[in-house]
C-alpha cells in the first residue's frame, strides 16, 4: 500500500478530460489499497480564470503547500497540472529535495494562442522548464511523446487512458428520435480550442447535436440554429446521448487524447475526426473509426461501420492498464536524497 498525493489545478466542478481520468485513477488506486490525496483548488481562495470563468486559479503561498505536503506525508507525489497549484509544488519538492512526476494534459501553448497574441514557443519554453525535475512526465499518446520529444522534453513515459465499459455501454437509442437522421453527435467543451465549427458547418446530411457548454455556446446557439445545443448531460443521459449517436465527430485538432472518444466507441459508435494526436493515436482499427483531413469525408466513412467493431476497439482500454502504467512510473519522494548520499 502506498500513499500518493496528486497535485491538480483542475478539478469538481470542472468538466474535462483531466478531470475524468484523475478521478477515475484515484478509484482504480484505491481499489487495489493505496490512499490516494488529491492537493486541489478545494479549500484554498480562488479567481476565475479570465475567458474561463468556470475555472478558478487557486492563491495560495508555498508555506501552505508545503504544511499540505508535510501532513499528507506521501509516499509519492505527482503533479499534473502546470497551474498555480502545480508550479507551488514544483517549487516546494525542488527545494526540499523530494522526487516527483508530472503528467502532460492540455496543449496550453495552442490554447493560450487561440486566444492571445503569445507565441507557442514562449509557452513549450516554460513547459519544457516546469516538467524538467520530474523523474519522469506522463503523456497520454505516442504521437504526443514523439512530438515532444523533438521539442528536447526530458524523460517522458506513455501513459494511456481508459472508459468504464459499464457505463458507456451500447443501447436501444433513446434520444433524437424526433430528429432527422442519421444522427451526428459531438461531447465536449463548447470553446475555440476544440475547432467545433468545423463540425457545424460540415455539409453532410442528418442532425448536429451538441453535447456540452462553455464559453462559445451562446453565440455558436445563434449562429447555428440548426444545430441542437442540448447543453452538459451527465450519468445516465449522458450514456443515453451518446448510444443514440450514429457518428460521433471529433473535430479538435489540439487535444492531447480525447477521453470522449473512447466513450464513444465504448457505446458502439464509430469516430470521425482529424487524422491528429490523440484521434489517428486511438483510431487504429478503421472498422472502429475513420479520420480524413476532409472531415465530411471522414463523417461519410463512419456512418457505414460497424457499432460491435467500434465496441470491441473500446474494449482495449481500461482505467486498471491505466492505474498499472501510473504505479510503474511513481517514484519515491526520498529518491533524489538517497542517491545524492
Amino acid at each position: 500500500m502506498a500513499r500518493i498525493l496528486i497535485v491538480t489545478d483542475a478539478w469538481l466542478p470542472q468538466t474535462n478530460g483531466v478531470v475524468r481520468c484523475l478521478e477515475n485513477l484515484g478509484r482504480e488506486l484505491a481499489s487495489r489499497g493505496h490512499v490516494v490525496s488529491y492537493l486541489t483548488p478545494d479549500g484554498f481562495w480562488t479567481v476565475p480564470l479570465p475567458t474561463y470563468p468556470e475555472i478558478r486559479i487557486s492563491m495560495v503561498t508555498p508555506t501552505t503547500i508545503a504544511a499540505t505536503i508535510a501532513r499528507e506525508a506521501p509516499d509519492h507525489i505527482h503533479i499534473a497540472t502546470e497551474g498555480p497549484l502545480g508550479l507551488l509544488a514544483r517549487y516546494v519538492a525542488v527545494e526540499q529535495g523530494l522526487a516527483f512526476t508530472t503528467s502532460y494534459h492540455t496543449r496550453f501553448p495552442e490554447y493560450l494562442a487561440a486566444r492571445l497574441p503569445i507565441p507557442t514557443d514562449w509557452t513549450y519554453a516554460f513547459l519544457r522548464w516546469f516538467h524538467a525535475p520530474a523523474a519522469a512526465t506522463l503523456v497520454p499518446t505516442q504521437s504526443l511523446k514523439d512530438e515532444l520529444t523533438l521539442r528536447q522534453f526530458g524523460t517522458l513515459a506513455l501513459w494511456t487512458r481508459g472508459v468504464d465499459h459499464a457505463y458507456f455501454s451500447p443501447g436501444e437509442k433513446t434520444e433524437f428520435l424526433d430528429l432527422p437522421g442519421p444522427h451526428l453527435l459531438y461531447v465536449g467543451r463548447v470553446a475555440v480550442e476544440k475547432n467545433i465549427e468545423a463540425f457545424l458547418t460540415l455539409d453532410v446530411p442528418g442532425t448536429k447535436i451538441v453535447v456540452g457548454d462553455g464559453p462559445a455556446r451562446a453565440e455558436l446557439e445563434l449562429r447555428y440554429p440548426d444545430v441542437h445545443f442540448v447543453g452538459l448531460k451527465t450519468g445516465e443521459a449522458l450514456s443515453a446521448h451518446y448510444r443514440s449517436a450514429d457518428v460521433f465527430v471529433f473535430p479538435s485538432r489540439t487535444d492531447t487524447f480525447g477521453n470522449v472518444i473512447l466513450e464513444a466507441l465504448s457505446s458502439g459508435v464509430p469516430v470521425a475526426a482529424y487524422p491528429v494526436t490523440g484521434p489517428a493515436d486511438i483510431l487504429t482499427d478503421p472498422a472502429a473509426g475513420a479520420v480524413d483531413e476532409d472531415l465530411a469525408v471522414a463523417v461519410r466513412r463512419a456512418l457505414t461501420l460497424d457499432r460491435a467493431a467500434a465496441r470491441r476497439h473500446a474494449l482495449g482500454y481500461s482505467w486498471a492498464r491505466c492505474a498499472d502504467i501510473f504505479l510503474s512510473v511513481l517514484v519515491p519522494v526520498r529518491l533524489q536524497l538517497a542517491e545524492a548520499a
